[in-house]
């Protein structure tokens, strides 16, 4: 159904395990977990003291890396226990005793006597592994988790998989366009080789971190020109993503416009309620969003992967309303519209309410599947068992495609629901402030938030439903896509 897909893993978060040794030596574990128990272990020094070289531009001081020996392919794995980090003495940062400067710049402080811990992430390997490294240092001591098995299968070959008919001339066009706009191979192995490389970089700061695809690039509504969103897993606690989280990617964008500059073009921190790292990959031209800890993307990933494998409408469906709102600017949250998630999510909620749904909530079906509190290393599993969905609708790409301009630009109260597609429904609007002011809400399927909360400003929204109402008018006189996009240019567009 899809291009082949690269061996992407999810993280493997371990039971935590008791510091034993708050001094700058090694730390000594009482127990190791019981399912490593049996296994060899490889230590790796981390040196935090990197990051607060490249907080001040000093590379030159950073260490080289030295490999380590270890056995992958059809070997035996090599596991280790995991330890933790100890942030020896760490104040907060938003402690005034603190300078500016050096808040920016550090992650501990040698003045007291506190010992703040965190969790170090042990994930699994991908397919091109990246062996584990060592910096000396006298600070910290901790266990890498070397490579283990990639857990998310290939994806099938798209010319193996059965295409929904298209007998008329609009659901001919919506066929062709899929086919001509979806994401290949090639795109997502391009995506997948600067991804491995920047977690390589990336590890040389934090090295038990894991750098993961989410988004369109994986869960199978990509395109030719699709983005890449990326995942920076430091620790298996939530992050703050006000305070630490900006941190860290400002550690990432030094990174960037200086050791990686001649491959990464225009690194920037965008300051959102998710904090980013926007930058361009020179090689391929890619854009590229990274953010830190936002797991819920890694889950929301696998949920929408499994609704575009279990229905071969959906994908065409959704990939058509992409460029339809790419053609026509509204599809640009930093612009005040609609991000291309909130537009997948409209298009299995109109696909979910219709009188003969063509698509249940998979989260109310299986909801061992889809639990919100699954851990992450389990998240791409339950999925794989999910069967095709058999609807009794019938109706082909051409009706559903005029069915969706018609539901939202005169059938959905835009006032007081939102969408769901958690419930399948529409369902009343939450009188919270996450949704007070806003003119389209559609809830996220696993933390409830508002994906469309970039629509705050009326004359934004009017812009919206025009568009609807027009394109909807458009298609049912005409039938012809070309009425509400230049499909021929779309086409030929690489």
């Amino acid at each position: 159904m899809f291009p082949n897909s690269t061996k992407s893993g999810c993280p493997q978060f371990l039971p935590k395990l008791q510091q034993q040794n708050i001094t700058f030596t090694k730390f000594l574990l009482s127990k190791p977990p019981t399912h490593l128990s049996r296994q060899p272990s490889v230590g790796v020094e981390i040196n935090v003291h990197n990051a607060e070289a490249l907080a001040i531009g000093n590379l030159a001081t950073i260490p080289a890396v030295r490999p380590q020996q270890l056995t992958y392919g059809n070997a035996s794995r090599v596991p280790v226990p995991n330890a933790r980090l100890s942030f020896h003495g760490r104040k907060r940062l938003g402690e005034p005793s603190i300078q500016r400067g050096i808040k920016r710049q550090r992650f501990h402080s040698h003045d007291s006597e506190t010992t703040v811990v965190n969790q170090a992430v042990p994930l699994p390997e991908e397919r091109r592994y990246s062996l584990p490294r060592s910096i000396s240092s006298p600070l910290f001591y901790a266990y890498y988790v070397p490579a283990l098995s990639a857990y998310v299968s290939p994806l099938p070959d798209p010319t193996e998989t059965t295409l929904p008919e298209a007998r008329d001339k609009l659901s001919q066009q919506v066929l062709a366009l899929f086919q001509a706009r979806q994401q290949q191979s090639c795109d997502l192995n391009r995506k997948e080789l600067r991804r491995t490389e920047l977690q390589r970089e990336i590890q040389e700061i934090f090295p038990q971190s894991r750098l993961f695809l989410v988004g369109s690039s994986l869960n199978g509504f990509g395109s030719r020109n699709s983005d890449c969103d990326l995942c920076l897993v430091v620790k298996q606690e939530p992050v703050n993503q006000k305070t630490e989280a900006r941190h860290i990617l400002s550690l990432i964008q030094k990174l960037f416009s200086t050791k990686l500059s001649s491959y990464i073009e225009r690194p920037r921190l965008i300051r959102a309620k998710v904090p980013i790292v926007k930058f361009r990959d020179k090689v391929s031209c890619v854009e590229f969003d990274l953010n830190v800890n936002n797991t819920v993307g890694i889950r929301n990933t696998f949920l929408l992967r499994t609704y575009a494998q279990i229905e071969n409408r959906v994908r065409p469906l959704v990939l058509a309303v992409k460029e339809w709102a790419s053609y026509h600017e509204i599809n640009d949250a930093s612009r005040g519209t609609l991000n291309s998630y909130s537009l997948v999510l409209m298009v299995l909620h109109y696909l979910q309410t219709l009188p003969e749904p063509i698509l249940p909530s998979l989260q109310k079906t299986y909801p061992e599947c889809f639990h919100p509190a699954m851990q992450l290393h389990l998240v791409h599993q339950a999925p794989s068992s999910i069967p095709h969905y058999l609807s009794k609708n019938g109706s082909s790409l051409g009706d559903l495609l005029i069915g969706f301009f018609k539901y939202y630009a005169t059938e959905f109260d835009w006032r007081h629901q939102m969408i769901s597609v958690r419930e399948a429904k529409a369902i009343p609007r939450p009188d919270g402030a996450e949704w007070r002011n806003k003119f389209i809400c559609v809830e996220e399927p696993f933390d409830g938030t508002n994906t469309a909360r970039a629509v705050h400003e009326e004359r934004k929204f009017d812009v919206i439903r025009y568009e609807f109402l027009q394109s909807w008018k458009a298609l049912r006189d005409r039938k012809d896509l070309n009425s509400i996009l230049p499909f021929r240019a779309a086409v030929q567009r690489q």
